[in-house]
């Protein structure tokens, strides 16, 4: 299983963007992570700037993590491609007929993600998938 530190998940989304910036041939994951990269403008400045990298973000100052950000989407795009856990792509695409896009399903389905993540930490116990995925379809209903 591929478990990559923070500089690494970094460094990929940086070099993406450049790469994406620079016309170059993109790996098929930098494909779907260059996807998500332009459907947030906000973080263009930020991903092609030296320091992007050794930046901290604090939740408690108001602080989105554009890196965690950017990973979740990737991590829901594969769960959706996949259909793991069972049921998420039906629930995704339910989510994306009643929000109107893609996108603002995955931020739907990642305040799930973010939930479930949250209690498995709290609890120290595994990710709860049936958890998740009752989330999810609540929020799809």
């Amino acid at each position: 299983m591929f478990n990559p530190s923070q500089q690494e998940v970094r460094q990929f989304f940086c070099e993406t963007w450049r790469k994406q910036q620079a016309g170059a041939i993109l790996t098929p994951l930098e494909n779907i992570a260059a996807s998500w990269i332009s459907e947030h403008p906000e973080y263009h400045e930020l991903l092609s700037t030296p320091d992007a990298q050794e930046q901290v973000y604090l939740p408690e100052q108001g602080q989105t993590n554009p890196f965690l950000h950017l990973s979740m989407h990737l991590a829901i795009s594969e769960q959706v491609s996949i259909n793991q856990p069972p049921g998420i792509r039906a629930a995704h695409e339910r989510l994306a007929a009643k929000l109107g896009t893609s996108h603002a399903a995955h931020h739907m389905i990642m305040e799930c993600l973010g939930e479930t993540l949250w209690q498995a930490q709290r609890n120290q116990t595994p990710l709860d998938s049936a958890a998740y995925l009752a989330c999810i379809k609540q929020r799809a209903s």
